[in-house]
């Protein structure tokens, strides 16, 4: 789970015309706003300075604000409104020329805060809102007039006494209510280059602790928690402490942390985001336990990979998947290696979901969709992943730090990274970053066989490797098992179709390619049973419904409608067996088992079962088709928001809106055998007798046949007659 800033960020740019990106900055303009919000009554008036003001400015402002007052330099400027634009209104004021300043006066009546929006809405570009029970200007809503692509700025906030408001950045000034009608007031400071202004504002209680730090100023960490949240025991505590804690262990793995504090805001919208500074995260998400040990450390981590160092959108954006190597996965390997495995599992499970036309390359990744967050995601931490592999743990870190010591506060690009990852390593990484980055989808590396021959020292394994065209260069991981042990070794393959050989001691019974799931690959379907992403990102749906009761199709049709991602068509049970793309089959238990029966296909499982209110599952062996079945129409209802959330698994099990129970069908991964030649164990007795020989006539001549029938590539016979203890058939290291 994250709430990626990058996807604020993206809103923005659609407000500006579109420009190159500086990779370094001089000395951006500056914005100071002076704010005053009313929830309550949902006004805002702000007072806009912007110094220096471009030649030419146009800037959008969100439907609901109008300007009341412009002036140049202390010159006032005639106002015209310029044409709509969706909810935004374009402005264009005609500035003196040699103008330093803009002054600019606009209010209005912001739209409400939506509670019901889902968090794909919420994900995308929202509209600033408030509401006593909270606001959210986001940086996206067009609620100011932004200057530039990347500016600083400082905004003084005032809002009635019983609310808190902040924006991302140092906070200069505080003043609390000491009276009824008192007002609370914060002043706030961004002077590193910023991409947008996000603000908060609630009914929050703020909880701080000082962050004390050797030779540096000390850092601010702070909770604006709801009454509510504030009441559940050490709960601010326990965020306090686990937020110091992330921001000691990223600084000691990257460099100090670039900013002066660090707050967790509560929000009543079901998701959230990350800003330089502070994380806004649902107030029903902040009580999950395990937020704070994996969201809150993504968060956290993204002021460095993101905030600090700033993504070059247009080459592709790396930092979602560095921080999700360097904080989820980080933590599921802290737990055990099994967490780990199952994470990288999940990210290709997730892929293998994607329709193939959906699939992108990295580069080309740029915000998060279902689709795309399979490649943005988990293909980009996967990267990470394998260079880590490729160059082990020090240099790889000595690359991290690299990368942070010379893009700080610099936009950087996949590049950037590669040469850090070149410079700390001594290794030329270009084939590496332009396979995984330029090429869509996945190799898919399959052993299509593999047999022994004996030798005087073991036995030499001779593998089929196939991988289609155009190849893929790939350190193979492979496991060899021998009943009693296993061992890892790693094949060396850059061909569609390869022969490789390996030399062992003795014989393995099978071997298995990347059983441990360190490589970046497309699995088959075989290998994977469905998980519910394959629906959720489905672009031809199909819904078919098994009762006749109006208030569970009613049901049913609206749940389809927020578990696709593409509207779904309705079928009948007989075309079933006739339609190749995802199917949701939905109704009451009986009817399901009643259908299920008709169209012959595998009976209800024993997980889910019959248990709770409503189960869901997937139907292996036929990726096609995803059954839910509800006790009665509400319990259907109940999962229009839970539902859509569990993409990657296979099956749950509900009770009202609360999933008590999911799991993913296991993952199948037959070993290949290992396959001995009949007349290999008579010719190994040979060798150890008479493989050792003297004289000028070298091997035998029945040794050189069988060795001379197994030359392939990068493996030669070398019969070396003239030295006694000299081996036939010895493999070349």
């Amino acid at each position: 789970m994250s709430f990626p800033a990058m996807l604020r960020r993206l809103a923005r740019l659609l407000l500006v015309l579109a420009a190159p990106l500086p990779v370094a900055f001089a000395a951006p303009p500056a914005i100071d706003l002076d704010v005053d919000l009313d929830p309550g009554s949902r006004r805002l008036t702000v007072v806009a300075t912007i110094t220096p003001v471009p030649p030419t400015f146009r800037f959008v402002l969100h439907e609901s604000l109008a300007i009341a007052a412009a002036a140049a330099d202390g010159r006032p400027l005639p106002i015209t409104a310029g044409e709509q634009q969706g909810s935004l209104r374009r402005w264009q004021l005609p500035l003196p020329a040699g103008s330093r300043s803009l002054r600019v006066e606009y209010q209005g009546t912001l739209p409400a805060l939506d509670t019901r929006l889902d968090h794909r809405q919420v994900l995308r570009q929202l509209p600033p809102m408030a509401a006593v029970e909270g606001s959210f200007l986001p940086a996206g809503g067009a609620w100011y007039p932004r200057p530039a692509e990347f500016f600083r700025y400082r905004v003084r906030l005032s809002v009635p006494g019983d609310q808190r408001a902040l924006v991302a950045g140092r906070l200069l000034k505080e003043e609390l209510p000491l009276a009824r009608g008192d007002r609370y007031r914060a002043d706030f400071e961004f002077a590193h280059p910023a991409d947008g202004i996000d603000l908060m504002a609630g009914p929050w209680i703020i909880r701080e602790q000082m962050m004390a730090r050797a030779g540096a100023e000390p850092l601010r960490l702070r909770t604006y928690f709801t009454r509510d949240l504030d009441r559940i025991k050490g709960l601010a505590d326990s965020y306090l402490d686990e937020t110091r804690a992330h921001l000691e262990s990223y600084a000691a793995a990257i460099g100090a942390y670039p900013f002066r504090g660090f707050s967790v805001v509560a929000s009543p919208l079901p998701t959230g985001f990350g800003m330089p500074t502070l994380t806004y995260l649902g107030a029903e998400v902040l009580k999950l336990p395990f937020i704070r040990a994996t969201s809150l450390g993504h968060e956290i981590l993204h002021n460095w990979w993101g905030n600090g160092v700033l993504v070059d959108y247009a080459s592709g954006n790396w930092a979602e998947g560095l921080t999700t190597f360097m904080a989820d996965y980080a933590y599921q390997e802290r737990i055990s290696a099994a967490a780990a495995r199952a994470l990288r599992l999940g990210w290709l499970r997730d892929f293998a979901a994607v329709p193939v036309a959906s699939r992108q390359t990295l580069a080309s990744f740029r915000s998060r969709t279902h689709g795309a967050a399979a490649v943005g995601y988990g293909k980009s931490a996967m990267l990470f992943v394998m260079l880590r592999d490729l160059l082990g743990e020090d240099a790889f870190q000595r690359g991290l730090r690299t990368f942070w010591q010379e893009q700080r506060f610099r936009v950087a690009t996949w590049g950037d990274l590669q040469r850090a990852f070149e410079q700390a390593s001594g290794q030329v990484l270009t084939s590496f970053f332009r396979q995984w980055l330029y090429r869509p989808g996945a190799p898919q590396p399959r052993i299509a066989g593999a047999s022994a021959v004996a030798s005087s020292a073991g036995y030499r394994l001779r593998f089929q490797v196939t991988q289609g065209a155009p190849a893929y260069a790939l350190r193979l991981p492979i496991e060899l098992d021998y009943g009693d042990a296993v061992e890892s070794r790693t094949l060396s393959v850059d061909g569609a179709q390869q022969t490789l050989m390996l030399a062992v001691d003795r014989l393995p019974k099978s071997v298995r390619l990347d059983p441990d799931l360190r490589l970046w690959r497309s699995l088959d379907a075989e290998q994977l049973p469905p998980i519910l992403r394959q629906w959720i990102v489905a672009r031809e749906a199909r819904l078919l419904q098994v009762s006749a009761l109006p208030e569970v199709r009613a049901a049913a049709t609206a749940l389809a409608g927020r578990v696709f991602e593409a509207p779904p068509r309705e079928i009948a049970l007989d075309e079933l067996r006739r339609v190749a793309t995802p199917v949701l089959l939905v109704g009451l238990h009986a009817e399901i088992d009643a259908a299920l029966a008709a169209a012959k296909l595998p009976p209800r499982p024993p997980d889910p079962g019959q248990r709770g209110t409503a189960q869901v599952w997937t139907v292996p062996g036929r990726t096609a088709l995803a059954v839910i079945s509800a006790r009665d129409a509400a319990a259907l209802s109940a999962l229009l928001r839970p539902l859509p959330h569990y993409g990657s698994q296979s099956w749950l099990v509900f009770d009202g809106g609360r999933a008590v129970e999911r799991g993913i069908w296991p993952m199948i991964d037959p070993p290949v055998p290992v396959i001995l030649p009949p007349d290999s164990a008579d010719i190994r007795k040979r060798l150890a007798t008479n493989g050792r020989h003297g004289g000028r006539r070298g091997c035998s001549a029945r040794s050189r046949a069988v060795f001379a029938s197994e030359r392939f590539s990068r493996v030669r016979l070398d019969c070396r007659a003239r030295r006694n203890d000299a081996p036939c058939g010895t493999v070349p290291a």
